[in-house]
């Protein structure tokens, strides 16, 4: 499992995750991976988005988000078809579909080789598409759409 996030300025860091994710383990993946990040983007200023996983939502994680004023996205839940990082993650499995590795230490390593390799054009592509993507899923009341 890898945590991963991407903004208007490109890829951003990818984390592996050992073992299942906790609380604890996302904590620090937001205070040692997502902030020096999010600090370091030019622009405005930083929106974190995250699904609605429990361990996100934990009243841990939301008192670490108020304590560092992190402004978070109000996000509905089950809604992957919103969620670009869903387009990146699927274009990395094509890429890597019938490359063989001999552990997931060799596995990772493609993942994240792949990952630097991922153009600027996709993100653009997939956050030009979002109000496609959101009058998609008015339109069906929420349900799956093509996305």
């Amino acid at each position: 499992m890898v945590w991963g996030c991407v903004s208007l300025p490109g890829m951003g860091p990818l984390r592996r995750i050992q073992g299942i994710m906790d609380k604890f383990q996302y904590e620090d993946i937001l205070e040692n991976t997502m902030r020096p990040y999010a600090r370091n983007c030019p622009g405005r200023g930083f929106i974190s988005k995250q699904d609605n996983d429990p361990k996100h939502r934990s009243k841990h994680i939301q008192n670490w988000l108020s304590r560092r004023h992190v402004t978070l996205l109000d996000w509905p839940s089950e809604s992957p078809d919103l969620n670009i990082i869903e387009g990146v993650w699927a274009k990395l499995e094509r890429r890597l579909v019938g490359r063989n590795a001999r552990n997931s230490d060799e596995k990772f390593s493609q993942f994240e080789e792949d990952w630097k390799k991922i153009r600027l054009s996709l993100i653009q592509t997939l956050l030009d598409c979002m109000p496609r993507r959101c009058q998609a899923v008015i339109d069906t009341k929420w349900f799956a759409t093509k996305y």
